[in-house]
């Protein structure tokens, strides 16, 4: 470990050399987020709704049973997608002072908002009766695909800060070595 001093220092000499996801600043206000925590707590909630949901979707193209049981499934996802969503760009003003498709998330809100719009077609078509229900089920599928896309991104977004930060942690503890050697001979 490190101090946020040596943090700072090494991530702007880092940043300036290769872009980081967060800036030194922009990890601290992620790291004292409340936000954070939020988008913590709801993603895995979503995704377990979504496995859920999707069994029983399945469970309906395959059986014809249950389609209630999906539908309001496929509405409770909906519902946490647009929760999770609105708290995201929350999340997103407090960390890179935009409320939507800052640099560092740019690809990953880009697909956010097909994955939206295809959970809200599928409300659309429920409320409206424009669809079959093997249809609706269908469209459901379409966004659920999209949606395990999107969060691939987002996972794979989260590996990386990982990564950036070891690489920091690793360059601190080595500035560390170096300077008690010089310091001792």
């Amino acid at each position: 470990m490190f101090t946020d001093v040596e943090y700072y220092s090494l991530g702007r000499e880092m940043n300036e050399k290769s872009k980081l996801l967060y800036t030194p600043e922009q990890r601290i206000k992620r790291d004292q987020s409340v936000w954070t925590l939020v988008q913590g707590v709801l993603a895995p909630v979503q995704f377990l709704v979504f496995l859920v949901s999707i069994t029983l979707v399945i469970r309906f193209l395959m059986t014809g049973k249950d389609y209630d049981y999906a539908n309001y499934s496929i509405m409770l996802k909906t519902f946490l997608l647009l929760l999770i969503m609105v708290t995201g760009c929350i999340w997103e003003k407090v960390v890179f002072d935009k409320y939507l498709f800052a640099e560092a998330f740019f690809w990953e809100d880009v697909f956010s908002m097909l994955v939206i719009f295809l959970h809200l077609s599928y409300v659309y078509c429920l409320l409206n009766q424009i669809l079959s229900p093997n249809a609706l089920m269908i469209l459901a599928l379409c966004a659920y695909g999209a949606y395990f896309i999107n969060a691939a991104q987002f996972i794979w977004k989260l590996r990386v800060a990982r990564k950036e930060y070891e690489a920091l942690q690793n360059k601190a503890s080595m500035t560390n070595e170096i300077f008690q050697q010089g310091y001792a001979s």
